[in-house]
């Protein structure tokens, strides 16, 4: 049997920072037009269908 007894963690060469930095903004940028559309329909509905 093959002996199990040590983890081997893989880790990647390098780290691509300004991708990782890229993504967030995405992240952040997506979340905000989200949050301010559903804030626009929230309001549209509380509006018109009162």
């Amino acid at each position: 049997m093959a002996d199990h007894s040590e983890v081997a963690y893989t880790t990647a060469d390098g780290n691509d920072y300004p991708a990782h930095e890229q993504t967030y903004e995405s992240s952040l940028k997506l979340t905000k037009y989200t949050c301010v559309t559903l804030v626009v329909i929230l309001a549209l509905m509380a509006i018109f269908l009162t």
